[in-house]
């Protein structure tokens, strides 16, 4: 590492155990240092996401491999590099999926796992894409194989996976149809894209898919949901659905009519992101850089802010997620 950061100490947020926001605390810690095929990022701001808030309640275990510090995802510029380090230079802008950690004054990430950020954005709102782009991307189209002209399901529309989905899959030529739990936020879904969007508070979601359709069903399911949602979702897919489960905030259980899988031809699918390998990983970013990145350089698919903090404030950042009153992404400012 460059003589510059050794022995240098930085602001970071660390869980004093597992419990309420308020055990994120304040900590000093060593700057870290990149591994042979990782680069140092000066982080600039840092994206909040569900399972931070799982690490934070010490439901999401962390790799051994892993940085214990909460945070996946960040942007910032480039300021150190490892010995077979060599695709990205001092002074790149940078937007990385981070093997955690993000939520410090620098991140240690794997070259292969860094998109450099489109000129058109800020860095907090580059700090919104990763997580929720390489999640979507590698699920809805690299797993289940979204494509133009079908129907995508996304539960949970207004959230950053579901804005992002939506945006995503109207960029591709998909229809799409979405769920959310108020008004507001299904009128907000819309003017994102989504062609239609349910109060699940307020109407039948699983009529209304089967009415919008004309009972044939939607060809793929996006959910976060798990639970009784489940058998629900099996029954809107049409012939030959996909149904991705990226999720489990109701539980991972449930009792299910498995006869659908064999008469509508269903295929059952999803992934976690954390435990992929760093191959795996990188070969995400890659596709994202070739076929996502540029809908972010024309603004055809935009990253949703719905609030920043400090990186001080880091437990009200969490306390709003878990609220579940926030539309699009929220992300820490790390001054």
């Amino acid at each position: 590492m460059s003589r510059e950061f050794a022995g240098k100490e930085m602001r970071a947020v660390g869980i004093r155990e597992p419990g309420a926001p308020e055990v994120l605390q304040a900590v000093s810690v060593p700057v870290p240092e990149p591994g042979e095929s990782e680069v140092l990022i000066e982080v600039h701001a840092a994206g909040v996401n569900r399972p931070d808030v799982l690490q934070r309640l010490g439901m999401y275990p962390v790799p051994a491999d892993a940085d214990p510090l909460p945070g996946l995802e960040v942007a910032g510029e480039v300021v150190a590099a490892g010995a077979k380090a060599c695709r990205w230079q001092a002074g790149d802008k940078v937007m990385a999926l981070c093997h955690g950690g993000g939520y410090a004054e620098y991140c240690r990430v794997n070259e292969g796992h860094c998109l450099a950020v489109p000129a058109n954005l800020s860095m907090v709102e580059a700090a919104a894409i990763p997580e929720t782009c390489f999640t979507v991307w590698h699920n809805v189209f690299m797993r289940a194989g979204l494509y133009a002209g079908e129907t995508l399901l996304v539960h949970g529309g207004s959230s950053g996976i579901g804005t992002t989905a939506i945006q995503l899959a109207k960029a591709n030529g998909a229809s799409v149809i979405t769920t959310a739990g108020t008004d507001e936020k299904c009128d907000f879904c819309k003017d994102l894209g989504a062609d239609h969007a349910i109060n699940y508070r307020a109407a039948d979601w699983e009529q209304v898919v089967a009415d919008l359709t004309h009972g044939a069903g939607v060809d793929l399911v996006l959910d976060m949901v798990a639970g009784p949602y489940m058998q629900r979702n099996m029954n809107v897919l049409g012939r030959d659905g996909r149904y991705v489960i990226i999720a489990f905030l109701k539980g991972p259980k449930a009792e299910l009519d498995m006869r659908q899988v064999l008469g509508k031809r269903l295929t059952i699918t999803g992934s976690t992101l954390r435990p992929q390998t760093t191959a795996e990983k990188a070969a995400i970013a890659a596709d994202l850089e070739q076929h996502v990145l540029p809908l972010f350089a024309t603004g055809t698919v935009r990253p949703i802010i719905h609030s920043t903090f400090p990186l001080a404030e880091a437990a009200q950042a969490h306390a709003l997620m878990e609220s579940s009153k926030h539309m699009g992404k929220i992300v820490l400012e790390i001054a």
